[in-house]
């Protein structure tokens, strides 16, 4: 059993809801939340209308049933006859309170109340009106992490229409590959972004992109690079600020079933055109609100951050604490920019409680020899969660050695697939290192075998084996679900396989191993690639490395590449290094028959690294969509090389 890093106090611990959800069902004692868990599973009509009263879930009718079709995956109705408003729900708020507090990367700070923030969203939903979206409708947001963001996706949702958004980083073609699949009505952008310092103008971008989007009957644009910029250039475009109505009329939210499309989210698309996931508002909301109040413990009034894009499911799940009264803190840039230390600054600043990243995040705070505990006041921050990739133990004791002791350190796994996650924290209890501490509340999560058997303290697949509420309502353009099907329920029927390459500990905590398309398989032993990189990373001549097999003389062999350090060089006495520590703390066989430096490794938008164009790349075949790729010049470094020859 793994180290226990943190533990809260027994008063803290009592305090947390997950506790008195626990207490009030009956179950106490040190396997207290373990039970409520597995109540959750077995009693899931009672457990879902619990999150619904602690949510106080606003709706102009109730259920008739809570669930029926129980033993059907998809196919399982949630709240049958309900009617709510997915906006209403995040903003019942109306005070003088902060709402949302917004920096963008040259330092300029914004705050808006949740007064305005209504305000804000009934005027933008007047001109939404009456340009004519309505229920149904899609509206696309190709925005920077910035309140408009927020604003634009509350006003959509307001009038029953559905929200679907990009970064602005995004190619003209990676933009269309999305947005080209759902015909938005209105697009709302900005005039450009800017990163590491650098201006970049994505108006003529937005022209061509606005041009091949003919069910387009607006294009908005947010001046953010330039507040005295215009719309010129953009066909049709008009500014943000003269199109909200100026006095607009009581804002009014459609009343709506449980399941009426909320989110078209986007999978990566590294193997074709993205796939266009469509959530629903009342699966969406009642999971934020599990995950926001139980897992994270988060309160009204708590400041939550997130370092996220607008392209990544992260940010849903962010706005999805205005349902619980969070004030949500938001960064839009590089998080090295102006300074390397420009998130825990702000994280002191706003007094935030709830700090969330990515692994790759900590493990570059790491290797830049930051120390925030020394040089930032964290008191108020209770909480950190990572995400993106498997957080490497040698993360957990970063985190607790340089940022901050009494934290509640949560690795959180899930996805665009769900909006949410699968498996999470818990503040009341041990944060042991290396391990997510727990699955989620409702979800049947199990890790199965390739029989199709749950094990414990062995890697297999992870699944979920009954009906949860925030599954997708179904896949854009797929009358018939059978891209749904095959996404998910093809390995094993009537049972959610979602890709992920996982192990249960005897603890009860999660170990994720890697995705199950990029498990390595030398000898016909299944390796998981994050077991390789934990090893790889913590040499301080590797910033960072992507492993792949090779088909190689009728088998497998697992090649590494690694992007090393300013004037490190992958002589003799590297590889050796690298082989013997990969030897040492795994196993002989993931050790890589061929180590190869590179110049840089591609990664998806959301900074996930892209195992599989690796894979295709080294293999002559061709990658199917370069624009999900940040980085797609990369993938030049890895053809033709001759060093994979021999």
């Amino acid at each position: 059993m793994q180290t226990v890093l943190w533990q809260p106090q027994a008063s803290e611990r009592d305090e947390t809801a997950i506790m008195r959800m626990a207490q009030a069902h009956g179950f106490t004692g040190e396997d207290s939340v373990e039970r409520l868990r597995q109540w959750s599973i077995d009693e899931p009509a009672a457990f879902w209308q619990g999150i619904w009263d602690l949510g106080d879930v606003r709706s102009s009718v109730k259920a008739t049933s809570i669930l029926s079709n129980a033993d059907r995956m998809p196919g399982a109705v949630w709240f049958r006859g309900a009617y709510l408003n997915f906006a209403e729900n995040l903003l019942r708020r109306c005070d003088g309170t902060p709402a949302i507090i917004a920096y963008a990367e040259d330092g300029c700070r914004r705050e808006i109340s949740w007064q305005r923030l209504k305000g804000e969203v009934r005027a933008l939903a007047a001109a939404l009106r009456a340009d004519g979206v309505g229920v149904g409708d899609r509206v696309a947001g190709f925005l920077p992490n910035m309140p408009e963001a927020i604003i634009g996706m509350l006003a959509t949702a307001s009038l029953g229409a559905i929200w679907s958004s990009a970064s602005p980083d995004f190619g003209r073609s990676g933009v269309l590959d999305r947005f080209g699949q759902i015909e938005p009505k209105a697009l709302i952008t900005v005039d450009g972004y800017r990163y590491a310092g650098k201006k970049i103008d994505i108006r003529p971008k937005v022209a061509d992109v606005a041009a091949e989007l003919p069910s387009l009957v607006r294009t908005i644009v947010v001046p953010f690079l330039d507040e005295s910029a215009g719309a010129e250039g953009i066909g049709g475009a008009v500014l943000y600020d003269r199109y909200k109505r100026k006095d607009p009329p009581p804002l009014e939210f459609a009343q709506l079933p449980f399941d009426h499309p909320l989110y078209i989210l986007y999978s990566s698309g590294t193997t074709g055109k993205p796939k266009a996931i469509v959530h629903g508002a009342g699966g969406t909301l009642l999971q934020h609100i599990k995950e926001h109040r139980l897992h994270c413990n988060a309160r009204d009034g708590d400041r939550v951050f997130y370092f996220t894009t607008c392209g990544w499911m992260m940010w849903n799940w962010l706005v999805g604490g205005l349902a619980v009264g969070e004030t949500l803190v938001l960064f839009d840039g590089s998080p090295f920019h102006p300074q390397p230390d420009v998130l825990w600054t702000i994280a002191e600043r706003e007094k935030v409680t709830v700090f969330g990243t990515s692994a790759k995040y900590i493990d570059a705070c790491k290797k830049a020899g930051l120390q925030p505990a020394r040089t930032h006041d964290l008191r108020p921050l209770r909480s950190i969660l990572s995400t993106g990739s498997p957080l490497v133990p040698e993360s957990f004791d970063y985190v607790y050695e340089a940022v901050k002791k009494d934290v509640q350190l949560a690795s959180i796994s899930g996805g665009t697939d769900i909006v949410s996650c699968f498996v999470l924290g818990n503040p009341a209890g041990p944060v042991r290192r290396g391990e997510i501490q727990m699955r989620g509340l409702g979800m049947d999560v199990q890790i199965w075998n390739d029989e199709g058997r749950p094990v414990t303290g062995e890697k297999g697949e992870l699944v979920c084996t009954r009906p949860f509420p925030c599954m997708p309502v179904k896949f854009w353009n797929d009358p018939d679900g059978a891209r749904y099907h095959a996404a998910y329920f093809e390995r094993f029927d009537n049972i959610w396989c979602h890709g992920d390459f996982a192990e249960l500990t005897e603890s009860g905590g999660v170990i994720i191993h890697g995705r199950s398309d990029a498990v390595l398989n030398p000898g016909g032993v299944r390796i998981g690639t994050a077991e390789i990189y934990r090893q790889v990373e913590q040499i301080a001549e590797v910033i960072e490395a992507i492993c792949v097999g090779q088909d190689w003389q009728g088998d497998v062999r697992v090649v590494l590449f690694v992007r090393l350090a300013a004037g490190a060089a992958l002589d003799g006495n590297l590889e050796k290094a690298i082989r013997t520590r990969i030897r040492e703390n795994c196993t002989p066989r993931h050790v890589p028959a061929k180590i190869i430096a590179v110049e840089d490794i591609p990664r998806t938008r959301s900074g996930k690294i892209s195992e599989i164009a690796v894979r295709d790349v080294i293999h002559g075949r061709t990658i199917k969509n370069t624009e999900a790729l940040a980085n797609p010049e990369a993938l030049d470094l890895y053809r033709n090389l001759e060093a994979l020859e021999g």
